[in-house]
């Protein structure tokens, strides 16, 4: 945005933390602490405040940043109107993506509308689905893809695609024969599967309870946040895992994992866009057609 004390103050509001504020925006710390009294001075208010070693939004920082956050939003859909005088497409799109989506299908994707729209910043956050729904709602996103299970109330969402979980083994493991299990005996097989918050373990979670089966009765050896890590992990030990068919491309090919069929148990889901507003800036609306057209 033009008025760089203003993208100083929201990412300070949202890290809480002028040290991380001065890593993201390359500059010194004492610079970013120049631009907020700059912003106090002309404002004469006091945008944040100290409680212990640590920082918080006044009443008057909080009123600040859902202007600041406004004029940004309305910034970057100026910056790609007027590019459309000239031809071009340009601009900022800041994307957020739950793990499976930003680490199997979204890098192919980027790759070709990076190639084709030059003149577009493009940056990426990745987590979980919890975590990309709060980026969006605290405007650190323009545009989320997520796992469409649990839907926020003031959000809209875009088909993307389906997808489905498959449970995985190691051809050469304790479960090297076994073709196929039921949700009963699922219980009693050492497994490994993502963290709370994560939009897989949700699709799970219901799947199981259409059987009357509750995720705490798994025997759950290990969460982690990695696709990769879960997919590492079984491949070094007799522990099976439920992962998005997407992640497992590779390795069925090479013969490193196999699937297990989950008898009576469908873990199928839809991958969703999801933005804050009903109609969305075109540069939101470009990069949504685009992946959708890439399928």
């Amino acid at each position: 945005m033009d008025d760089f004390r203003l993208r100083v103050f929201i990412t300070a509001a949202r890290t809480l933390s002028f040290t991380r504020t001065a890593e993201q925006l390359c500059i010194s710390q004492p610079a970013v602490s120049k631009h907020i009294g700059e912003l106090e001075s002309r404002y004469e208010v006091q945008l944040f405040t100290r409680r212990g070693s640590r920082l918080e939004l006044t009443g008057a920082g909080r009123t600040l940043l859902e202007s600041a956050e406004r004029v940004a939003d309305d910034y970057r859909r100026l910056e790609y109107e007027m590019s459309l005088c000239t031809g071009q497409t340009e601009g900022e799109l800041r994307l957020g993506a739950s793990t499976t989506i930003a680490q199997y299908l979204l890098p192919p994707i980027l790759a070709r509308f990076t190639a084709r729209f030059p003149q577009v910043r493009v940056s990426l956050l990745s987590g979980n689905s919890e975590q990309v729904g709060q980026a969006l709602g605290d405007h650190a996103i323009d545009l989320g893809l997520v796992e469409s299970v649990s839907r926020r109330q003031g959000l809209h969402y875009t088909l993307f695609r389906s997808d489905e979980l498959v449970l995985v083994a190691r051809p050469g493991g304790r479960y090297a024969r076994t073709e196929s299990v039921t949700p009963e005996a699922l219980c009693h097989i050492p497994l490994v599967l993502r963290e709370s918050g994560s939009g897989t373990l949700e699709v799970i979670s219901a799947a199981l309870a259409e059987r009357n089966i509750r995720l705490s009765q798994l025997n759950v050896v290990l969460r982690l946040g990695s696709t990769e890590g879960i997919k590492r992990f079984v491949r070094h030990s007799d522990a099976m895992a439920i992962v998005s068919a997407f992640s497992v491309v590779d390795e069925l090919r090479s013969g490193a994992l196999r699937i297990v069929d989950l008898e009576g148990l469908a873990l199928l889901r839809d991958f969703v866009f999801v933005h804050n507003e009903a109609h969305p800036a075109r540069l939101v609306r470009q990069f949504l057609d685009f992946a959708r057209a890439d399928l």
